[in-house]
């Protein structure tokens, strides 16, 4: 939220990158905010009734796969940006920022099917279910299809693409001779965050997948044991969504710049914390780069 607000506010939104950074900022809170609905059912039956299931999941399902599309469409722009600098200036805009994001958002929306379709509350067992499934006997093999699905749309193909297009960016940093360190740390840090946080839950899910297509001969030790581990990681995929800020926003000063301004019409320039902030920000300013895309241009 406090990304949305210097992005509105601060930035205001002046190009390709900023569009992509406020997507991305909204397909994570979409995510983050479907969690606590769904902790609560992990524990129990669904409580909220069919309108919040539908909008809880439905939520869930989007956010998820746009937080992941924004990822690659924002290492894209990295990779026009820096490899591509010259013909960058020509199409990193505002107006190109906001097209790819509408078809990023209806990307994710599509890939969403057919759980979309079936959202609802079904009854099972004597307890109430939100289910993105139907109650019938193509139940397992519709759940079977969607992990798959979240396997090649939500790890092999964008990490393919992401791995190609920060490839490109280090080898292309490597060769400018006065290029910093921090410039092609920073690339290594969001490369092995993102494949650190979303492979172990895709090997949980493509598991549970054989399980369920009786591929895998698990018991009932083992079945419980994927079912943990599908939760476990779970929690650690998910945890990818609250690092985006500080992996894409927080490590700029263009941030941290508007972050200050914007707290200077706020109470809160008047606290001590601030100031100590205030000098901190003014110290680091000279001496760390904005991002990726700036250390080059300012090259």
């Amino acid at each position: 939220m406090l990304v949305l607000w210097v992005i509105l506010m601060g930035v205001k939104l002046k190009s390709m990158t900023d569009v992509c950074l406020f997507n991305l900022a909204v397909a994570d809170l979409l995510l983050v905010f479907s969690l606590p609905f769904l902790a609560h059912y992990a524990r129990d039956s669904w409580v909220f009734g069919g309108v919040v299931c539908f909008l809880v999941l439905g939520v869930y399902h989007v956010g998820f796969y746009g937080g992941i599309f924004f990822i690659v469409l924002m290492s894209f722009d990295r990779y026009l940006a820096i490899v591509h600098a010259v013909f960058a200036m020509r199409v990193r805009t505002k107006t190109t920022g906001i097209l790819a994001s509408l078809g990023v958002w209806v990307a994710s929306v599509a890939v969403s099917f057919p759980e979309l379709r079936y959202l609802g509350i079904i009854e099972h067992e004597g307890k109430t279910l939100c289910s993105a499934y139907p109650n019938g006997g193509d139940h397992n093999d519709m759940k079977v299809i969607g992990l798959f699905k979240m396997n090649m749309l939500g790890l092999l193909v964008p990490l393919a693409i992401v791995g190609y297009c920060y490839t490109m960016v280090l080898r292309r940093l490597l060769t400018v001779r006065s290029s910093r360190k921090q410039a092609i740390r920073l690339v290594a840090v969001v490369m092995v965050v993102f494949f650190c946080c979303w492979t172990p839950y895709n090997i949980a899910a493509f598991l549970k997948a054989l399980e369920l297509k009786k591929v895998l001969d698990a018991n009932c030790e083992m079945s419980k044991s994927i079912q943990l581990m599908l939760q476990a990681t779970e929690v650690i995929a998910y945890s990818h969504s609250c690092l985006n800020p500080f992996l894409y926003v927080f490590v700029g000063r263009k941030f941290k710049n508007h972050l200050t301004n914007l707290l200077h019409r706020t109470p809160f320039s008047k606290l001590k914390l601030f100031k100590s902030y205030m000098i901190q920000t003014a110290v680091s300013g000279q001496s760390q780069i904005s991002s990726v895309d700036e250390q080059f241009t300012n090259l």
